[in-house]
């Protein structure tokens, strides 16, 4: 055998090797493994290393490190979009795998894109965690800087690093790179780094977490373990999306993941270029997850647009509205086989294609089952397989009405554990499509048609064609309905009708359109309403601390401490106990006399005063020993009771242990059918609901983004001038103040007297990097520098959302003080309120600076802001803006005293009377809004947050007065709803001193 021969098989030899350790911990055996996919590929050699993986691609395509090819393109003249680029960086990195490695791209690919790899299990590890995780390996106190940052990652660091940061693994590359173990290119292959995450994902706790990281510490440089933190949590953001992926290793490849969920099966049927994909394959399959058709979001506010969106045929301009429902979303697929109990098999995937059939049935005869051991009969005969698509939601057959989401594993539970309970919470399927009957895939097939198949129709000799489903099980397995309309103008009633039902929203649907897998079109179009002041979450919390009032609650309980409880995976690692809850928010607001008594009377005997060491097995506060937001009373989550807030909205901060807290949350209701382990949120629950909101968040962004590309015409963008492009004659090097940072310098400076040229030579004088490309600011990749706001380059920059722009006297000041400075106020030229606030701590009352040197100049300028101060007449100083003083206590969780002073405060109230009503009633009325700190507006404008009916008892002028407002609100072109009520909720709010939930109060 020659040497190349011996070489070439010990190269396979390894690569086996290396395939089998990467395969041992999988769910599936290898014999398994080969079962299923006999014609896989087996690579020829061992993977790369996974620097190569972070160097070539991740770094190129998140433009950590230029492009040697796109840069010599740019020399030349040649214009090359981004997107080009990025596809060029994919394909050269694809290209080197066949060629060094071979075939089998699965185990590179799991890596660039873990959201979509099912076949991993979930690490249980989120950020809190792993920064406890590096804290111990890198051996620094929690109470360190680093490790300060590192546990509080949310909250923006005075570092212009840890400002740029901008996630959690950027705030991790900042403390890993001060101490790294390794700062060469790792040498650990792509196949070791699949082997120990997949030890990682079986690991139970921190016991066995914490050695599996050490090895990573130990052979990675920090920016390679940046890369390996984004992958566990699976926050990748590389530029490029999974179809890009997908598309780029096979033409297929997209198509394929749409109808199996499944990376591994992409990759391990199309590993070659030269395979096509089966017709049949491309079609949905039994018992084969699938990504489902998604709504898109409404951009515009205008149901006439959204209806055009929708494309409905000139000659039947009908289409579809539905209620949005508040669940999950699911997919049932069943079908005949005599080895199952009753005949027939089930299996239920989520959106994310999690596997729930444990939870809701694999059988008729199942008798753990949640759903499937009530559906005997649901079906029609001829019905032999069927996939239906719908929402999974929880369902109170007591109250008659759908429960929040957060409670629909709750509610499946309780199934399994109480099957014969008739008015225990219950999982309700409903269906809203069928998309697969009797082995015809019908994703091609009209929304009309698909309806037909599910429910049945009359043909045009009157005769009854039945549909999958039979019967309908109430409660439990129902039809979505919906209504067909020609008209725009029937969406605001029935939206208007969702608001009073406390619903999600509508969905507006075109019946000619075809399903499209793992699409977003314009066919369904989803509509919410906007509400004035409040977002739309029930939260259900238990009750963990009180604190005492003052006046005529003076020794009595006035405010109220909610927590959540910890993370099950943490509660099963023993990280905490399975009663531990993290202080959240405090609630007060919204409370009668009677909601006191009756809380009272429920936890008498109970409290007990705060005492830290008896407390904290239960209660978790932030601020470590000191104990932020301490209560004067703590009450064990056993002991307590839950209780339903709503709030303006969430936002970040280091007050409450959960790291976030409620703005202006507001008291409901008490929540007696709701205990601490059973139907209260849970940090589970709330990082859910996080993760849907972001979701929804980053959808809109993607749609609106979408819809500036399809409408935006073609532009000479014209030829490149030298100089203008990225990269540029070097300059001798004279520091490195700026290395690793990125500048956009889109004017001349007036303050400086310096070119656009002048800033861009003194920039990478000192180690920076310029950039030519306004979009890299928006995306977060670039500082802006200009001190001109009306320059027309600036005046673009200025128009992207949550961007700084910095003046270039930042720049100067740096390079005197050879250091990066904070900002200071004079460095802003634009800035978000939380940069604001930052710079605001860099300087005293009138901008002189804690950090460096000032000025002759600005010595003197300070010294007369000081004069100009000083010899102001009281009515030129700028008052004090209390209401904002008000906003940050409470944001911050601090209750304002209970008084009358402040229970109209942030509302803004019109009052609608009946004819006929009193003017000194009236007048009574507007001065309670007045004297409580609200604003009366003489006309229903789109910022009014409440409309009071005033009829002193008269019922029937009530209710006209009433409808008038609603039409009016109808006609608005922002669907701003303000809360309609009678004069008893303001008599009622005046009473109790606290503004009270409105539902009551709302006219018939």
């Amino acid at each position: 055998m020659s040497p190349s021969s011996k070489k070439r098989q010990s190269s396979n030899t390894l690569a086996r090797q290396e395939e089998q350790r990467m395969y041992a911990n999988s769910p599936q055996s290898l014999a398994e493994l080969e079962a299923q996919y006999p014609n896989r590929p087996h690579n020829e050699s061992l993977t790369l290393p996974f620097s190569e993986l972070t160097t070539s691609l991740f770094n190129v395509l998140t433009r950590e490190s230029s492009s040697r090819a796109a840069a010599k393109l740019r020399r030349s003249g040649t214009k090359v979009s981004e997107s080009e680029q990025r596809r060029h960086v994919i394909e050269r990195f694809f290209s080197r795998w066949r060629n060094e490695v071979g075939d089998d791209i699965y185990p590179v690919m799991r890596l660039i894109l873990p959201t979509q790899d099912r076949e991993r299990g979930v690490f249980h590890l989120k950020e809190q965690t792993i920064a406890k995780l590096l804290i111990k390996l890198m051996k620094i106190s929690s109470k360190s800087e680093d490790g300060h940052n590192l546990l509080n990652w949310k909250v923006p660091g005075k570092s212009i690093s840890s400002r740029m940061a901008g996630d959690f693994a950027g705030r991790c590359f900042e403390a890993l790179d001060k101490r790294p173990l390794r700062t060469e290119p790792s040498v650990m292959r792509i196949g070791e780094v699949n082997e120990l995450l997949d030890k990682l994902a079986a690991a139970g706790g921190e016991a066995e977490q914490l050695p599996i990281f050490e090895e990573f510490y130990k052979r990675m440089n920090p920016d390679e373990l940046k890369w390996l933190i984004r992958i566990i949590l699976k926050q990748m953001k590389i530029g490029a999306t999974e179809r890009t992926f997908l598309n780029l290793w096979h033409a297929d490849g997209e198509r394929l993941f749409s109808v199996s969920s499944s990376l591994r099966h992409v990759c391990w049927e199309l590993w070659s270029p030269n395979i096509k994909l089966e017709a049949d394959k491309a079609n949905l399959n039994l018992m084969q997850c699938f990504q489902p058709q998604l709504a898109s979001y409404a951009v515009t506010v205008s149901f006439e647009k959204m209806v055009e969106k929708l494309r409905l045929p000139k000659g039947d301009p009908e289409f579809l509205i539905e209620e949005k429902l508040d669940g999950e979303r699911m997919q049932l697929h069943m079908m005949e086989d005599e080895s199952v109990p009753g005949g027939y098999k089930f299996g239920f995937w989520s959106r994310k294609a999690k596997n729930y059939t444990y939870l809701y049935g694999e059988s008729f005869e199942d008798e753990s089952a949640s759903l499937t051991r009530y559906l005997k009969g649901v079906f029609d005969d001829g019905v032999l397989n069927c996939i239906l698509d719908g929402e999974m939601i929880a369902w109170d057959p007591a109250m008659g009405k759908m429960l929040a989401f957060g409670t629909l594993k709750t509610a499946a539970n309780n199934m399994q554990n109480n099957p014969f309970d008739q008015q225990g919470w219950r999982p309700l399927f409903r269906i809203f499509d069928c998309l697969y009957l009797n082995g015809q895939d019908l994703t091609r097939n009209t929304l009309s048609n698909r309806r037909k198949a599910l429910e049945g129709f009359t043909d045009q000799s009157g005769n009854m064609i039945p549909g999958v489903i039979r019967k309908e099980v109430p409660g439990r397995f129902e039809i979505h309905p919906y209504t067909l309309t020609k008209s725009a103008a029937d969406i605001e009633p029935m939206l208007r009708k969702i608001v009073e039902n406390s619903s999600e929203g509508l969905v507006i649907k075109n019946p000619h359109s075809i399903y499209r897998l793992n699409d977003r079109p314009s066919a369904w179009i989803k509509v919410k309403p906007e509400y004035m002041t409040e977002y739309g979450e029930n939260l259900d919390c238990v009750i963990i601390g009180g604190y005492y009032g003052s006046g005529r609650r003076g020794n009595t309980k006035s405010s109220f401490l909610c927590g959540l409880r910890a993370r099950q995976a943490d509660i099963e690692a023993g990280i905490a106990g399975p009663e531990t809850f993290y202080s959240f928010f405090k609630v007060g607001g919204g409370m009668t006399a009677q909601d006191y008594a009756v809380i009272e009377h429920h936890t008498e005997g109970k409290w007990r005063p705060w005492h830290p060491k008896a407390a904290s097995q239960y209660v978790e506060l932030a601020g470590g020993d000191r104990y932020f937001e301490r209560p004067d009373v703590w009450i064990r989550p056993s002991d307590s009771i839950v209780v339903e807030v709503k709030a303006a909205s969430a936002e970040k901060t280091t007050s409450f242990r959960v790291g976030q807290t409620l703005r202006f949350p507001r008291f409901r209701s008490i929540r007696h059918d709701k205990s601490w382990d059973n139907g209260a949120l849970d940090m589970d629950g709330w990082e859910e609901l996080e993760s849907r909101a972001e979701e929804e968040m980053n959808d809109k962004k993607k749609m609106a983004i979408e819809n500036r590309k399809r409408s935006s015409k073609r532009q000479n963008r014209g030829v490149t001038v030298l100089g203008e492009a990225e990269f540029v004659a070097d300059v001798p090097t004279k520091s490195r103040l700026f290395q690793g940072m990125r500048f956009y310098v889109p004017s001349n400076s007036a303050q400086l007297k310096k070119t656009k040229t002048q800033i861009e030579i003194m920039l990478r004088e000192h180690g920076g990097t310029v950039v030519q490309q306004p979009g890299k600011v928006r995306d977060g990749g670039a500082i802006a520098l200009a001190d001109r706001i009306n320059a027309p380059r600036v005046m673009a920059v200025k128009n992207f959302e949550d961007i700084s722009i910095i003046t270039p006297k930042w720049i100067m000041d740096s390079i005197e003080n050879k250091c990066l400075l904070p900002y200071e106020q004079d460095h802003l030229l634009l800035a978000t309120d939380d940069m604001m606030a930052l710079a605001a701590e860099s300087t005293d009352q009138y901008g002189d600076s804690f950090c460096r040197d000032v000025h002759v100049e600005e010595l003197r300028e300070r010294f007369k802001q000081m004069s100009e101060v000083k010899g102001k007449r009281k009515s030129d100083v700028v008052e004090f803006d209390r209401q904002a003083f008000y906003d940050k206590l409470e944001a911050q969780g601090h209750e304002l005293p209970r008084s009358r002073g402040y229970v109209f405060r942030r509302c803004r109230i019109h009052f609608a009377a009946v004819e006929g009503v009193s003017e000194l009633t009236l007048a009574r009325l507007q001065s309670y809004v007045g004297f409580g700190n609200g604003q009366v507006a003489e006309e229903l404008d789109e910022d009014v947050t409440h409309v009071v009916i005033v009829s002193q008892g008269n019922r029937k002028g009530e209710r006209a007065v009433a409808s008038a407002v609603r039409k009016d609100i109808s006609k608005r072109k922002k669907l701003n709803i303000p809360r309609i009520v009678t004069e008893r909720w303001i008599e009622y709010c005046w009473k109790e001193e606290t503004r009270v939930s409105e539902e009551e109060y709302i006219p018939q």
